[in-house]
Formats: C-alpha cells, sequence, structure tokens
C-alpha cells in the first residue's frame, strides 16, 4: 500500500464534498501538472491511502482521510469542450491527463494544520512543507503516515 497527500481548495472541493457524493466517490479530476498526473497514472493504486488537505483557505492544514477506489485512468474532462479542464492536444486515443477516483474514508477528529506540520522536526522531509512545492499530488512515507496520524490524539501545539 502507498499513501499520499491530495489537495483541494475547499471553496472548489472539500472533503464534506466527498462525503456527500452518491457512495462517497469521486473522480479526482482536473489535475493539469505532469508530475501529478504521473503519480496518478502509474504510481496509485486501488486501496492506497489519502490525506485529503484543505489549501488556500484561513485554515489550511489535513482533514481527513480517502481511499483510493479507481487507479488511474484518462481524465474524460479534458475531452469536454464545455469543461474548464478541456485540453484540445488531449485526445481519447492519446490522453495527456489522468485522473483516479477517490472515496470518502473518515474526517479527522481535528485539522493538523500545516503551521503544526511545519512545527514537527520529524516532518522535515515531508514533501509538503518544503519550500516551493506546490504539487496538488504528493507521496507520504509509512513513517510520516504514520506520525501525521498520532498527532491527531494530540492537542495542536
Amino acid at each position: 500500500m502507498n499513501y499520499w497527500l491530495m489537495k483541494s481548495e475547499p471553496n472548489v472541493f472539500s472533503l464534506d464534498d466527498l462525503r456527500q457524493r452518491p457512495q462517497q466517490l469521486e473522480p479526482w479530476d482536473g489535475v493539469r501538472n505532469y508530475q501529478a498526473r504521473n503519480m496518478m497514472r502509474d504510481e496509485m493504486r486501488r486501496g492506497d491511502q489519502v490525506f485529503f488537505y484543505h489549501s488556500n483557505c484561513e485554515q489550511p492544514g489535513i482533514v481527513g482521510i480517502m481511499d483510493i477506489a479507481r487507479a488511474g485512468y484518462p481524465d474524460f474532462s479534458a475531452h469536454d469542450q464545455g469543461s474548464k479542464y478541456f485540453d484540445s492536444k488531449s485526445t481519447p486515443d492519446k490522453p495527456r491527463w489522468f485522473m483516479v477516483d477517490v472515496q470518502y474514508v473518515r474526517h479527522l477528529k481535528r485539522v493538523i494544520t500545516l503551521k503544526e506540520l511545519k512545527d514537527q522536526p520529524p516532518l522535515q522531509d515531508f514533501p509538503l512543507i518544503r519550500r516551493g512545492n506546490r504539487l496538488s499530488i504528493m507521496p507520504v512515507s509509512p513513517v510520516n503516515w504514520a506520525f501525521i496520524l498520532s498527532l491527531e490524539e494530540m492537542q495542536p501545539l
């Protein structure tokens, strides 16, 4: 099993939105970064676990957990001219963009904020807190996954 972190702005798509979807399942579409695309296409597998991170908001942080319910497949929004994610260079025969399906697992007992993550010495190698890292999808090591989950039970600093 692999572990991941996926970011979304809560005013665009939140963990509550995912929980309210039929079967609490949704395609994670619209990723238009090649490095993130490659992770979805080549590395994410059904059953992998994912931290859901709310970004670009008053209190950015990890808010919950979801599973990868379907491994990478072509992002159909790239072929929809009415979609904000349309890409004329992506065709059904030669897809440029990929997505995965995610499924809600649970909310964390509390938000683990970006500030709190940055204040944790064991997380200094965590990609999310590296300066200049703006990827919307990133791997999480098993050690970092376990450590971050342990923070859920602690009072914030």
